[in-house]
C-alpha cells in the first residue's frame, strides 16, 4: 500500500461514521472489479425479490416434502394446505394457508454438500471456481436493473450473503444485523455539523481525484461510487423502512416475536421503498443433533414470519410484483443418525417460490418415498437461477466479461421452468 493511499483512508475514518466501511470493506478484496452494465432485455414478470435464506441447510423432509408412515418422517405428522394434493408439515400451518401462493419445488438437487461451496452456488448460481468469483443474485440486479430510490439496491438482514463479485463492490449487499434498529452510523459524527461535512467531502473528492489519476486502476471508479451512496443513504428519507415504531400492534403479532419476523417486516417496508433485493437470514438449520427439537424452533420463527409476509404482499398488492424465494444451503438426510439429527444431504431438496409471477398452488418435481432422490421433475440450481432471473427481468444467457476477459453468463446455463411460470 503506498502512502497516498494510507492517508486515503485515515482520512475515511474521520469523514462521517462507520457507514463508509460497511459499504466500502469489499473493494479491499483485489479479486473485485468493475463491469460495465446494460439495460434488462427480458420483460420482467417482478420489480422486486425478498430470499428467505435458511443457513445451515433445513431438512426437506421436516419441512415442505413430509414423508408420513415412513422411518425418515420422524415425528413430525404431515397436514393438508390449500393447495390441492399438497401436504407440509404440521408445524408450518399459517404457510399452509398461503400454500395457494407457493410453487414448492421438491425435484431440487445439486453436488455440493460443503456449507461454504453450497451456500455460493445457491447465491450466485455457480459452483465455487478460484479463478473467477461470481455475482450474488443482488448483484445482478444492482447492475442490471439499478436503484429505484434512495436506499442500497441490495440489503442484507441478518446475515452477511454474497459479494457482487467481479462486478465490482457498489453492487454488494448493505448489511444490517440488528432486528429492531436502523443501520448504524447513518448520522453524522456529533462533533460534525452540515458545513464541515460538506468541506471534508469536498478534500475527500480532491485526494480521490489525484489518487485516481495515480492508480489508474478499475476498482477506483468502484470505490467512489461506494462513497456517493454512503452519503445518499445517509439522506435517505427511505431510511424510515428500518423503523417498525408505526407499525399496528396486530402486523408486528402476525410476523410473531423473533428476529426473524421483525426481519420480515422490514423486507416488506424496503421493497416498498424501493429496494430490489432483500435478503432475510433464519439461522440454526444444521442439525446434526436433536434435529426435531430445533427445527420445530425454527420453524416457530418461520411459520409466522414467512406467512406474514406472502398475505402482507399481497394484502398490499405488491405480491404479484415481489418473487418471494425460501431455500437454505441444501436438504438433510432422511436418515436419522445415532444424535438423533440429521446431515448433509445435497442430492434431493426442496426450495420454495412464491409471488413475482409465479404460478401458486403447486408442488413440483417429486421424491421418492424416503426423500432420498429425486425421482421426477429434477431441478438443478442453475434452473432455479435462470427461472428467478428471467422473472425479475434478467437476460439468463447475457454475458458479461471478467476483468481478465473472461465472458460469464448470468445463469450458469440453466433453463427456466416454464412449468410454473408459464
Amino acid at each position: 500500500m503506498n502512502r497516498l493511499d494510507s492517508d486515503r483512508r485515515r482520512f475515511l475514518g474521520t469523514l462521517g461514521g462507520g457507514l463508509f466501511g460497511a459499504l466500502a470493506a469489499s473493494w479491499l478484496d483485489p479479486r473485485v472489479a468493475l463491469a460495465a452494465g446494460a439495460a434488462p432485455a427480458v420483460a420482467a414478470k417482478a420489480t422486486a425479490c425478498i430470499v428467505l435464506w435458511m443457513n445451515g441447510g433445513p431438512s426437506h423432509v421436516d419441512t415442505f416434502d413430509p414423508k408420513p408412515g415412513t422411518p425418515s418422517a420422524g415425528p413430525f405428522k404431515a397436514i393438508r394446505t390449500r393447495a390441492k394434493g399438497v401436504s407440509i408439515c404440521e408445524h408450518l400451518p399459517r404457510v399452509a394457508d398461503q400454500a395457494h401462493h407457493l410453487a414448492i419445488l421438491r425435484g431440487m438437487s445439486s453436488r455440493e454438500g460443503n456449507h461454504d461451496r453450497a451456500r455460493y452456488l445457491l447465491h450466485t448460481g455457480y459452483a465455487p471456481n478460484p479463478t473467477v468469483i461470481h455475482p450474488a443474485l443482488g448483484g445482478w440486479m444492482s447492475e442490471e436493473l439499478g436503484p429505484s430510490g434512495d436506499l442500497p439496491t441490495f440489503i442484507s438482514l441478518g446475515g452477511p450473503s454474497a459479494t457482487a463479485g467481479f462486478l465490482g463492490a457498489q453492487h454488494g449487499p448493505f448489511i444490517v444485523q440488528s432486528a429492531v434498529e436502523a443501520p448504524q452510523n447513518v448520522a453524522r459524527a456529533p462533533a460534525v455539523g452540515p458545513a464541515r461535512f460538506e468541506k471534508r467531502r469536498a478534500t475527500l473528492e480532491k485526494m480521490e481525484a489525484h489518487f485516481a489519476a495515480e492508480a489508474t486502476d478499475v476498482k477506483v471508479d468502484g470505490r467512489r461510487a461506494v462513497y456517493e451512496k454512503a452519503i445518499r443513504m445517509m439522506r435517505a428519507p427511505g431510511l424510515g423502512a428500518f423503523d417498525l415504531s408505526s407499525e399496528p400492534k396486530a402486523v408486528l403479532d402476525a410476523y410473531g416475536d423473533s428476529d426473524f419476523g421483525r426481519r420480515c417486516l422490514t423486507a416488506r417496508r424496503l421493497v416498498e421503498s424501493g429496494v430490489r433485493l432483500v435478503e432475510v437470514t433464519l439461522d440454526g438449520w444444521d442439525t446434526h443433533q436433536d434435529n426435531f427439537g430445533r427445527t420445530t424452533k425454527l420453524m416457530g420463527a418461520l411459520d409466522p414470519g414467512m406467512s406474514a409476509l406472502i398475505a402482507d404482499l399481497e394484502k398490499r398488492h405488491l405480491l404479484e410484483k415481489t418473487l418471494v424465494i425460501w431455500m437454505g444451503d441444501f436438504g438433510r438426510t432422511p436418515k436419522i443418525n445415532a444424535n438423533d439429527g440429521r446431515d448433509h444431504h445435497p442430492g434431493a431438496w426442496t426450495a420454495v417460490l412464491a409471488g413475482g409471477g409465479v404460478r401458486g398452488g403447486v408442488a413440483h418435481g417429486q421424491t421418492d418415498a424416503t426423500g432420498d432422490t429425486v425421482a421426477a421433475g429434477k431441478i438443478a440450481v442453475p434452473d432455479l437461477f435462470a427461472t428467478v432471473t428471467k422473472q425479475l427481468g434478467l437476460d439468463p444467457d447475457k454475458s458479461f466479461d471478467t476483468p481478465s476477459g473472461r465472458p460469464i453468463a448470468i445463469s450458469d446455463g440453466g433453463r427456466p421452468l416454464h412449468e410454473i411460470t408459464g
